[in-house]
């Protein structure tokens, strides 16, 4: 989570989360691990009741240094939308 967090949530406009499902831990951590993170976004949507705002579904997987699997889960977060005219082609 904290990989998470810093390297990908606060480098965008987060709002806030309304939290994570079907979280799995298919190995341990132990002491020493180096551990990194690979972030796949799933869904992407306007919020239905906030047009300046965004929904996005993501799939976080947490990796060891053998690239083993330590973690995998589902994020929903609310992310600020950039106005149509800051956003350039």
């Amino acid at each position: 989570m904290r990989l998470f967090v810093d390297h990908y949530v606060t480098s965008v406009a987060s709002l806030a989360s309304p939290g994570v499902d079907e979280v799995r831990w298919p190995n341990p951590v132990r002491p020493g691990d180096t551990l990194w993170i690979k972030v796949s976004i799933l869904e992407a949507r306007t919020s239905r009741t906030k047009a300046d705002r965004g929904v996005v579904r993501a799939r976080v997987e947490a990796f060891n240094q053998r690239d083993e699997q330590v973690l995998s889960m589902l994020a929903i977060s609310i992310f600020g939308r950039r106005r149509p005219a800051d956003i350039t082609p």
